[in-house]
């Protein structure tokens, strides 16, 4: 980390590197335009919207052990640790999968059609202070659904939650708009969103005309309308690119985070490291020594203690990271105030959260997404076998322990070396001294280099079940 710090300092010289970056347009050709054919993309919101009702009906009325249910591996595992890769690793899908936005779209159209010149959404303005802070709070819930909640595998549970996260969406749609709720409260696609700035792929739209009538100030200080799906959905075809990227460029867009953005990222990257920390030794014995504080909870003291746990350490994250937000301020001899510095950095940590995430997941995703073949034959647990791989047996040792603990170290490195890329590019386009971004960078080198022992040391300690003391 420190070395790959000198170097990119060395080779990142001058504002040269800020200026734009490769593309190549698959629309350019007549193959690439199928991936963007409305008789294409329907079909994978059909797809998506089954396979969700699918779940919710297994969760509800299949049998209730979680291994015997489809929902519990199609959301956990498939969807959330899934797509997460998919999504960094090739591009945004979701925008494509989402049933949600899915279904109100189809709506939306029929209303249309029975009332011309109809709009099923209010469109009532949306305070520009709410930034994503709607997504902060449901993003914050899912975690303790995720990493707290003791039944979050039980399939009525899921199917449940499912419902009733359907009826916030799609009230947020219906009251402020489809796309700016998307856009600010609609958590998942926050999240796949921030992810897919990594990935090598982009949507735009070269008409500029077209961003006149976006619900929201889309274009970039640049000019230009990357990955806005509403005017990518409403553009005409000649107007639109899907463009082929070098990975991680996308987070170096001239862009300051919001306040509520800024907040989002750190508690992304809190909660997938609290959910490894939660599995060590280490967080065992602290639980043992608070938990007699939380007896007076009877049954529930354990879900006390972890739920107190995931409130404090995202504020601890948040104050670490804007402390050595200020050193950056200190050592560079800037005027940019603390805050500001927070929001202009804060995409260099999505690549610390995506390698995380890649490190702390991957054996779980390709053994435990392996159930995911026979309960496709029998999603409700009936003793089914609809496609004959109902006796499909999963394969443990297709992951060992030696490939596992490499994978993770090179992703964590990875993931590091590229936070400080983006870090140090950003500097470069803040400060105007090329001294002063240099030495804005000590203190962030620090925290990566502090991060990266904290991540290695927590994947290498044993894995530890806590239960009800």
């Amino acid at each position: 980390m420190a070395v790959s710090f000198v170097v990119i300092g060395f080779f990142s010289r001058g504002r040269s590197s800020l200026q734009g970056y490769a593309r190549l347009n698959f629309l350019r050709w007549r193959a690439g335009r199928w991936l963007v054919f409305p008789a294409l993309r329907f079909l994978l919101k059909l797809a998506s919207v089954a396979v969700f009702s699918l779940v919710v009906i297994a969760g509800l009325l299949g049998d209730q052990k979680p291994l015997n249910n489809l929902a519990p591996t199609m959301v956990w595992v498939i969807w959330w640790v899934g797509l997460a890769y998919i999504s960094a690793l090739v591009g945004n899908v979701w925008v494509l999968l989402n049933p949600w936005s899915a279904v109100f779209g189809w709506l939306e159209t029929l209303y249309r059609y029975v009332r011309p010149g109809g709009r099923l959404s209010l469109n009532l303005d949306y305070m520009e202070r709410l930034g994503t802070w709607p997504g902060v709070v449901l993003f914050m819930a899912f975690a303790w659904v995720e990493l707290v909640y003791s039944a979050s595998a039980v399939p009525r549970n899921l199917a449940t939650l499912m419902v009733a996260y359907s009826l916030v969406t799609w009230t947020g749609m219906a009251v402020f708009g489809k796309h700016r709720w998307l856009r600010y409260g609609e958590v998942f696609t926050v999240v796949f969103g921030l992810l897919a700035r990594f990935a090598p792929t982009e949507v735009a739209v070269c008409d500029a005309e077209q961003c006149l009538t976006c619900s929201v100030d889309c274009r970039s200080s640049g000019g230009e309308c990357v990955n806005c799906y509403e005017c990518f959905e409403k553009a005409e075809p000649d107007s639109r690119e899907l463009n082929l990227r070098p990975y991680a460029v996308g987070l170096l867009q001239a862009e300051w985070a919001s306040p509520s953005l800024m907040i989002f990222v750190v508690l992304v990257v809190a909660t997938v490291t609290f959910d490894g920390l939660t599995a060590t030794p280490f967080w065992s014995s602290l639980v043992g020594n608070v938990y007699p504080a939380f007896r007076v909870l009877g049954g529930q003291a354990l879900t006390g203690v972890q739920t107190m746990g995931l409130l404090v350490f995202p504020p601890i994250f948040l104050g670490v990271y804007l402390a050595f937000s200020a050193g950056m301020a200190m050592v560079s001899g800037s005027t940019v105030t603390v805050s500001d510095l927070g929001r202009a950095f804060v995409f260099s940590l999505v690549p610390i959260a995506l390698a995380y995430h890649l490190a702390h997941f991957l054996s779980f995703l390709l053994i435990q997404g392996q159930l995911v073949i026979p309960l496709a034959s029998n999603p409700l647990g009936r003793g089914w076998d609809l496609l004959g791989t109902v006796d499909y047996k999963v394969n443990i040792g297709i992951v060992d322990a030696r490939f596992a603990w490499i994978t993770a170290v090179i992703a964590i490195v990875i993931g590091h070396v590229i936070a400080v890329y983006v870090a140090h590019v950003v500097a470069l386009r803040i400060f105007t001294d090329e001294r002063a971004a240099r030495r804005s960078q000590y203190p962030m080198v620090v925290l990566m280099v502090g991060y990266t022992m904290l991540s290695l040391w927590i994947i290498a300690q044993p894995v530890v079940e806590l239960s009800s003391v």
